[in-house]
């Protein structure tokens, strides 16, 4: 029985005060599905794990499932092995080193590959102070002014994708990075 690595992402937990997620019970709740060496990062809903389940979508609709039994509210949740974070790190377009530590590098992951007419609709469009550039299933985001301030969100970018997607910050990415090591 080989064991992957794997990260989950919740999207939309501890926020706000809203749909709260405490780390310590999201890990046991993780122990209890027989999810091994379950490490936690930062309150967002970041989690690195090993499973024996070779699929990261049976692995998400298995997170997904218990955390809306457990927590009793839905929590999109999208997974990508140690793999497929580092390829995501590493096909990073936005690659200024003071970009990087200006904390101006997001990125968008999406449960799945957009439609490609979305995706021509959305290239049409433009947003002051704001780069962007998609590759697979990531939306590579550059916020000049910081992602508080960014018009083209989580939010929006789903609405316009129509697909569920979570975005993280380049830090929080190189830290689960470091985490799976």
């Amino acid at each position: 029985m080989k064991l992957m690595t794997y990260v989950a992402f919740l999207r939309g937990i501890n926020v706000s005060g809203k749909r709260k997620v405490p780390m310590a019970e999201l890990r046991a709740m993780c122990e209890r599905l027989n999810l091994r060496d379950v490490k936690t990062c930062i309150q967002s809903g970041n989690i690195v794990f090993k499973s024996s389940i070779g699929q990261t979508n049976e692995v998400a609709i298995l997170l997904h499932n218990e955390i809306q039994k457990h927590f009793d509210f839905d929590v999109p949740v999208i997974v990508k092995t140690i793999d497929g974070l580092s390829q995501i790190i590493e096909k990073n377009p936005f690659v200024s080193q003071e970009d990087i530590t200006a904390n101006r590098i997001y990125f968008v992951l999406l449960n799945s590959l957009p439609a490609i007419e979305l995706l021509k609709n959305l290239s049409e469009e433009t947003f002051e102070n704001e780069a962007y550039e998609v590759v697979d299933n990531c939306l590579y985001l550059k916020c000049a002014l910081g992602y508080g301030k960014a018009k083209l969100n989580n939010n929006l970018i789903e609405r316009k994708l129509k697909v569920i997607a979570t975005t993280r910050n380049y830090r929080t990415m190189g830290k689960l990075q470091e985490l799976c090591n």
